[in-house]
């Protein structure tokens, strides 16, 4: 059984990534858990009239909140539940982030999947959203960004994972990875911005060991021309093909992309995608 976190904020970019979980684990047995989080601000009044406002406000909240829930829940019923998959709903009080992290903790999550606003152009406004700060401070389980222009409910022909053959993967780090070319019968493109007689003898080797580590499943290697830099090299990727359904990386510190291009490839590629994006953190 898998358990994966779905966070909403009721908004149609978070109904879209329910939808595309439900779709893509439609065979697997899940046990999803859906989050809201709402916060009371302090008053910061000491007074019985203060901590009594305070507290009608919680309450408002936590109606709204639940109420909130049970409509996403009668829209999955209306959608339509496997008989595979269970549902929870948990209403929390407080910031998005530590909500996740209790929950990821407590309920022994394995993935989350949530929406992200994708390619509007505006980069101040994902670097300050829930998505990059999950990425950022939410390092125990895979993330999977899915952006609200996205419609295909289905499992992914193509995965694109990119990588600098720089880290030697721990198994653990290739799992999601592995789980979903096993489960929807999906290609693996491992993906190098680059020529490959380029590589080092250090990197030559992660890529030998990463063809043995993917086996089980599909794949093949692939090396393309930089464009004007390594996230623009990947979006005209997926625009030159239909079939590429999902990018991954892994996330660590001071990697080959950094490094060679000084930009951050992290939070450019989530932010504009246009596929649903797995970002794996390393394995501790």
């Amino acid at each position: 059984m898998k358990n994966i976190l779905l966070p909403t904020d009721f908004s149609k970019n978070s109904w879209n990534a329910i939808r595309y979980a439900l779709s893509l684990f439609r065979d697997s047995e899940c046990a999803f858990f859906i989050i809201n989080a709402f916060q009371v601000g302090s008053s910061g009044l000491t007074t019985k009239m203060g901590r009594a406002n305070e507290t009608r406000l919680y309450r408002l909240l936590r109606e709204e909140s639940e109420r909130g829930l049970a409509n996403t829940l009668k829209k999955m019923e209306a959608h339509g539940i496997s008989p595979k998959h269970s549902i929870k709903t948990f209403s929390i009080a407080d910031l998005l982030t530590n909500a996740v992290a209790r929950t990821v903790n407590s309920k022994e999550i394995d993935l989350i999947v949530m929406g992200t606003k994708g390619a509007t152009g505006l980069k101040e406004v994902f670097l300050g959203s829930n998505a990059h700060k999950i990425i950022r401070e939410i390092h125990s389980c895979p993330i999977i960004l899915v952006p609200d222009e996205f419609e295909v409910y289905e499992c992914p022909d193509t995965l694109v994972l990119a990588t600098g053959f720089e880290h030697l993967f721990n198994p653990q780090e290739l799992k999601p990875i592995v789980e979903i070319g096993k489960l929807c019968d999906t290609k693996v493109w491992v993906t190098y911005v680059g020529e490959e007689a380029s590589l080092t003898t250090q990197q030559q080797g992660v890529k030998e060991a990463l063809d043995k580590q993917l086996d089980a499943v599909s794949h093949k290697f692939v090396f393309v021309d930089k464009v004007s830099s390594v996230n623009d090299t990947i979006q005209k990727m997926i625009e030159g093909n239909g079939d590429i359904h999902m990018v991954a990386m892994v996330n660590y510190w001071h990697s080959f992309f950094e490094k060679l291009t000084r930009e951050p490839v992290i939070k450019k590629v989530s932010f504009n995608t246009a596929v649903p994006f797995m970002v794996v953190h390393l394995f501790d």
